[in-house]
């Protein structure tokens, strides 16, 4: 009895010690909703700063708990339609802000930059409104997301060593992200990205528009210079700095 009780006085402190891992009642989304597709792109180099950003140590989605529950929900009612929600980002520490803003006045811009750049100079980005040295990201109030339709062929891969096309160019030419087509990539900073931007297809805007729905019937609101940005009214607070780390199973 006394090795039994031993044993669930272990894996009790284990649990909360899991569950405390992470401050401000922040969680893993995994652990919320394993089904979500994660594409954490600021973690790798398949980004517009084209390395990963300090404070992302491991390629996981971190969210308030409300926010968690709310994705989840968003999640359940795609299912039904054979789609699925694809985070691209979630909480960012705020030194990954910071790196942003050395990134964008180091004097540098690369052809694997101007992808995501086409028309804007990067130090014009924070001035238009397109990143922020004090994101609402820190704060766990805002993701950056897609939809991916299930039935779809998904497998094309990032190449880095490709010469794609810029972010507004056809789904085609630009690199792949394995989701629907937005009519833009992820991050894209020109006016193909707003939202309700008219030169896009359509089908584009169909898309975009399914995505804003869903989101909207959860509380999400888009940033109308990014169809992809949504926050949640309420969810966020002090903006946080705590690195991401491997999530423990």
């Amino acid at each position: 009895m006394k090795t039994i009780l031993t044993v669930l006085l272990v894996a009790i402190l284990a649990g909360e010690t899991h569950a405390q891992s992470l401050p401000g009642g922040f969680v893993y989304l995994r652990d919320i909703d394993p089904t979500i597709i994660q594409d954490i792109r600021y973690a790798t180099s398949n980004n517009f700063v084209g390395r990963p950003l300090s404070g992302y140590r491991a390629g996981e989605c971190v969210v308030k708990r409300e926010v968690g529950m709310r994705l989840k929900a968003v999640q359940q009612e795609l299912a039904s339609q054979n789609l699925s929600l694809k985070m691209f980002d979630c909480y960012r520490p705020a030194r990954a802000s910071l790196d942003m803003v050395a990134w964008s006045q180091n004097g540098r811009e690369t052809t694997a930059e101007r992808r995501y750049n086409p028309k804007i100079p990067k130090t014009e980005l924070f001035r238009l409104g397109y990143i922020a040295s004090r994101s609402q990201h820190s704060t766990g109030a805002a993701l950056d997301l897609t939809l991916v339709d299930l039935k779809a062929d998904n497998s094309a891969k990032f190449d880095p060593s490709n010469a794609y096309a810029d972010c507004t160019a056809p789904v085609g030419a630009r690199p792949p992200e394995g989701s629907v087509d937005m009519g833009t990539g992820y991050d894209c900073t020109d006016v193909k990205g707003h939202t309700a931007a008219p030169s896009i297809t359509p089908e584009q805007r169909a898309w975009r528009k399914r995505l804003v729905a869903a989101m909207g019937r959860q509380g999400f609101v888009n940033y109308s210079k990014e169809w992809w940005h949504f926050s949640l009214p309420g969810a966020g607070g002090a903006a946080y700095d705590f690195p991401i780390q491997p999530r423990r199973n």
